[in-house]
């Protein structure tokens, strides 16, 4: 089998906000370098726990962070949000491997498996599930990304899995698309000291930064890496 190797990146986000709050940096500085990015929203509200007008703003709102950060494609799944638990699990699995299959991507970012949510637990479980290198299909590199109030709400190391990562992108140039990107999710905004604020993912990237010698970084952790 071979690698697909053509450097497309996938950006797998169980709700609107979480490619940006994990991977806006990086999905800016990938499509700045020529590369096609593209964005799968896994849920959707639905009407009974959500309106209908607050759903669409949402759907708004993801087109326009992606439209400004370089996304070729936004792709939505539209499955049950906080319900995935609820659907049969072959069911997500055949949507992310319809993806997979349609996109055929290079590298995959996926939810941290140790978060808080249960829709990014299950959305990183199918995603392998997905990911198998079958039919061809060998993607170079799956990587974890972390969710500001999500994988560090979690439980203690030791209880659960702890994010420790082992990559580091380089955002200096493309924070400010970060935070930009962002700011256009203004429905799922906060003020400071809540983590989602611009103001705390500012602060994570620059701490991530700082971990490298940049003066922003994005962190993740390797799932699985082929060469």
């Amino acid at each position: 089998m071979k690698s697909n190797g053509d450097g497309s990146v996938l950006v797998i986000a169980p709700h609107p906000d979480d490619e940006v709050l994990g991977v806006g940096g990086t999905i800016a500085r990938f499509a700045d370098e020529g590369r096609c990015v593209r964005v799968a929203i896994v849920t959707k509200g639905s009407p009974e726990h959500f309106d209908n007008e607050l759903i669409e703003v949402g759907r708004r709102e993801a087109r326009e962070a992606h439209r400004l950060l370089g996304v070729a494609e936004t792709l939505f799944l539209d499955l049950p949000a906080a319900r995935l638990d609820q659907i049969p699990h072959v069911t997500l699995n055949a949507a992310l491997l319809q993806v997979v299959e349609q996109t055929r991507p290079g590298i995959v970012f996926v939810p941290f498996r140790g978060d808080l949510h249960r829709d990014h637990q299950l959305v990183f479980d199918s995603s392998l599930v997905a990911l198998r290198p079958t039919n061809g299909l060998v993607v170079e590199e799956i990587v974890a990304y972390e969710t500001l109030s999500e994988t560090n709400w979690n439980a203690a190391r030791g209880v659960t899995a702890a994010f420790v990562p082992d990559y580091y992108v380089r955002i200096d140039e493309y924070l400010a698309k970060k935070l930009s990107g962002m700011a256009t999710y203004a429905s799922q905004l906060h003020d400071f000291p809540h983590e989602r604020s611009l103001a705390a993912v500012e602060a994570l990237a620059r701490h991530r930064g700082a971990t490298i010698g940049a003066t922003a970084a994005e962190a993740f952790m390797t799932i699985r890496r082929v060469r």
